[in-house]
């Protein structure tokens, strides 16, 4: 029997006088792989911030493990627990890092929940050994590559060993041999039960990794929720939303339309 991870009704957040999200209702069940698809300004980054308690609804009500996530919650004796299971890796990692080294980057999340530190020092060694991350223990995370930055921040969430993984444009910036990396370690994760929420613009990730999209338009609501694969195949729905889009080109007397994105199409019009 799976537990509800995450319980949103009616959740709406403005930035001032600027909406971002609007009147959101969304269940997340452990276990689940979410990609939050949206154009540029829909809402998704939010959504993960309402998610991780960085910012709180200014309407509506948004629970995490049963339990409200609110300013006054997340000041008690809820934060502890909140933070241990839920890791959330940032869309640019220099925001996250700000160690003086590797280590000391992957070490700084188990410290703060009071583990003994022979443990963390196991915790982060066997971590660097899985991602590949030795070479760089001495090295101030500033002096990295944008790929090797994205490895540290996402090895530092996972040393916390969270239940809950928030991922924002996680492929943003990576080479491919990169990113190629990032989508095994994906997988191999969802195997031990994690729950993913991805927002991402990268639709391979979408189709390879997630099962459920949930889909905002540009008037910053859910317009979609259901299977990875039926929402990619609503070219309608994605051309409406701003996720793909298409052109028209004339071959002489012939008109090609080309559309951009998954299960992209190639339609002829004389």
């Amino acid at each position: 029997m799976t537990r509800e991870i995450y319980r949103l009704e009616g959740v709406s957040y403005s930035y001032g006088r600027y909406p971002a999200l609007r009147d959101v209702d969304l269940v997340v069940e452990e276990g689940e792989s979410i990609a939050i698809l949206g154009a540029n300004g829909s809402g998704k980054s939010t959504l993960l911030k309402l998610l991780d308690g960085l910012i709180f609804p200014t309407e509506g009500t948004l629970l995490a493990f049963g339990r409200p996530v609110t300013e006054e919650n997340l000041s008690g004796g809820f934060l502890a627990e909140f933070r241990k299971r839920i890791g959330f890796v940032f869309h640019e990692p220099d925001v996250q890092l700000f160690c003086p080294t590797v280590f000391d980057e992957l070490s700084f999340g188990p410290l703060q929940l009071d583990l003994p530190v022979e443990e963390v020092k196991k915790r982060v060694s066997d971590l660097m050994g899985m991602l590949g991350l030795h070479s760089l223990r001495d090295r101030p995370p500033y002096t990295l590559s944008s790929g090797e930055k994205k490895k540290v921040a996402l090895a530092s969430v996972l040393t916390v060993n969270p239940d809950v993984l928030l991922m924002d444009e996680p492929t943003n910036g990576l080479d491919p041999r990169t990113q190629v990396w990032l989508f095994e370690l994906i997988e191999a994760l969802r195997g031990f039960n994690k729950t993913f929420i991805i927002a991402t613009h990268d639709l391979s990730l979408v189709e390879d990794l997630t099962d459920r999209v949930v889909l905002l338009d540009e008037a910053h609501r859910v317009v979609a929720d259901g299977d990875t694969v039926d929402i990619l195949r609503d070219k309608d729905l994605l051309l409406r939303t701003n996720i793909i889009h298409e052109h028209p080109h004339r071959h002489g007397d012939v008109v090609h339309i080309h559309s951009h994105g998954p299960y992209a199409g190639h339609d002829e019009h004389e």
